[in-house]
């Protein structure tokens, strides 16, 4: 499917799913080489940077959240080609950026008639839409950790280890794809400004690109480091509790044993046998053990060991 939109100084053609045919006749109107294109025909696993005449290829992968449900985070591959006049985007599914950046210029083109946007003016709000959506991930991810904290501290400790888990590998599968991004992003960015085409402007929109990839790479990376935290912290309650539940345990044991014990020794039925012939045996040695266990559970009491 092909979309396009002409500006004053720039067209920027879409490509969603483009069939071969598709993507021949694009790369014959723009006159692109045929390694250019032959990348086009497949997405391509790796990040990559080609620089053709006066055209330049590059290939990235931007974490987005995977429509499956399932709470999983997958890469979306956009490819950019760039001359002086026109930016061609080809992507192999839905990017919802790409869309919302689209509906956002149609709607000022209808208000305004014409809107007047340039190549290097173009990119950026590409970059800028691609990486707020990122960061808008993000923010849904930490609000997903927020949630599970909560969980974790009112005693759902068991139940939130897992969640946590799924967290710290969508972090970690989104802080791998800004990584990959960083050394092709800014080989394209110096071929694009190597050729000074865009005037001496460019370069502080290079920056500008370069820093929300930084931020956003950060930012990923302080929460990854939160999860992880949070993740010890839900270890440390859950021996905590294994603990208290294995001394309730042995304090159990422990004062069942003399109480099994006495009872042994009254049940053997033999002769000599301590109040064999008394007619209150049973409450006299019911009231034994009673005392004995509260004598018990006074002394675990003073000790800190129960209560």
């Amino acid at each position: 499917m092909i979309f396009r939109h002409e500006y004053r100084e720039v067209t920027w053609i879409d490509l969603e799913q483009p069939t071969e045919e598709e993507i021949r006749d694009i790369a014959h109107e723009l006159s692109i080489g045929e390694r250019l294109e032959q990348e086009l025909l497949s997405p391509t696993p790796m990040s990559l940077v080609v620089r053709e005449d006066e055209v330049t290829l590059l290939v990235l992968h931007f974490p987005a959240h995977s429509t499956e449900g399932g709470g999983v985070t997958r890469n979306q591959e956009i490819d950019f080609i760039v001359g002086d006049h026109f930016i061609l985007t080809v992507r192999y599914e839905v990017v919802a950026p790409l869309h919302h950046l689209q509906k956002l210029l149609e709607t000022q083109k209808l208000v305004l008639r014409r809107v007047a946007l340039t190549t290097d003016v173009l990119l950026e709000l590409l970059f800028v839409h691609l990486y707020t959506s990122v960061h808008d991930h993000t923010n849904h991810v930490v609000n997903r950790l927020e949630r599970i904290e909560q969980d974790m501290f009112d005693g759902s400790e068991r139940k939130t280890i897992l969640s946590i888990l799924q967290v710290s590998r969508e972090f970690l599968h989104m802080e791998i794809a800004l990584a990959d991004q960083e050394e092709p992003l800014d080989r394209f960015l110096a071929a694009l400004t190597e050729r000074n085409s865009f005037g001496m402007s460019f370069l502080e929109r290079t920056e500008r690109i370069r820093t929300e990839r930084i931020q956003i790479a950060r930012l990923v990376e302080t929460h990854r480091a939160i999860a992880t935290e949070l993740r010890e912290t839900n270890i440390a309650l859950l021996e905590s509790r294994q603990n208290e539940i294995m001394k309730t345990l042995t304090i159990i044991t422990f004062s069942v044993l003399p109480l099994e014990l006495i009872a042994l020794i009254f049940g053997m039925h033999m002769l000599g046998t301590p109040l064999q012939q008394n007619p209150n045996a049973f409450w006299i040695i019911v009231a034994v053990m009673l005392g004995l266990v509260s004598l018990m559970v006074l002394f675990f009491a003073r000790k800190r060991w129960i209560f």
